[in-house]
């Protein structure tokens, strides 16, 4: 599958080993006085052995790579090296955003007794309140439980006329397609809805009528670059991630069909049968087809 990971430079490279002892993960090791990528299984590609090379010889990619797995890092890599290196590892994760991943090595502690203060695990501050974060903090993973009903106006002009509930269906972040990990936590055994940008622009009731108790990655078939690469993170929330279904949701205009073909193809090369319902909505916001496909 594609997705973000290390790229070292041997060139500029100059054999300190400072990236090796900043990745917790135990992804790197010094091999003939260079750093090498020793399993991308271990390597979470957020970049943290990035600040910690002083010649600038690591960087970020997007390539084929194996996917990264959080209990056979820790399993492998993480909990024979100690407490101290389990925490560190916890941390990182935190820093980063990453709380499904987090989530996973806690319960995955707990369940198997390793002997970890936990509460230093809930003292830790997180990149949101001040700790340096090597990734984008905008696109730095989420999940929460949907906020409770706001009261607002519903209010044409400047005169209230009443009272409407409007509450947010969005459980996760980032939801852009580029941008999200197909293999997130959010995305395991849940339903997707695959919608096109600007749907919730154009109907009203996009977050009752079709987001509640989904996970969400939207994109746009005619603006967007490279394809490829959103087929295969469809591809792989089937297979790696097991989501059940997909709702594909575009609007009325020629271009939209293409999302619909993706999600189609990638459920045929993943081997895998589960359901595809479409929904067209119209530019006036209604909905004008919907069937199983």
């Amino acid at each position: 599958m594609k997705r973000t990971i290390i790229r070292i430079d041997e060139d500029l490279c100059n054999g300190c080993g400072a990236c090796v002892e900043g990745c917790h993960e135990g992804a790197l090791q010094m091999i003939d006085g260079k750093a090498r990528i020793i399993s991308e299984l271990y390597c979470d590609g957020l970049g943290a052995c990035i600040s910690e090379c002083p010649v600038g010889a690591i960087s970020l990619e997007e390539r084929e790579a194996e996917p990264y797995n959080e209990l056979i890092t820790l399993q492998r890599m993480i909990i024979p090296k100690g407490e101290k290196t389990i925490l560190a590892h916890l941390k990182h994760l935190k820093n980063q955003g990453e709380f499904g991943y987090l989530q996973e090595a806690v319960r995955y502690l707990k369940m198997n007794d390793v002997k970890v203060n936990f509460a230093e695990v809930h003292a830790m501050p997180s990149a949101a309140h001040g700790q340096k974060s090597s990734g984008c903090p905008g696109s730095q993973e989420r999940t929460f439980v949907p906020a409770p009903a706001v009261k607002s106006f519903n209010a044409p002009g400047r005169i209230p006329v009443g009272l409407v509930e409007k509450k947010t269906q969005l459980r996760q972040w980032p939801v852009q397609l580029h941008l999200v990990n197909p293999q997130a936590s959010f995305f395991k055994g849940t339903d997707l809805v695959f919608a096109a940008d600007c749907v919730p622009f154009s109907f009203p009731d996009f977050h009752e009528r079709f987001l509640a108790g989904k996970a969400l990655a939207i994109a746009c078939p005619k603006l967007d670059s490279n394809k490829d690469i959103y087929l295969e993170k469809l591809r792989s929330m089937i297979v790696d991630s097991g989501i059940k279904s997909i709702h594909v949701v575009i609007m009325e205009v020629p271009c939209c069909g293409g999302m619909l073909q993706l999600a189609k193809r990638a459920v045929l090369e993943s081997g895998r049968t589960i359901p595809v319902r479409l929904s067209v909505v119209g530019i006036q916001g209604d909905v004008i087809r919907e069937e199983w496909v």
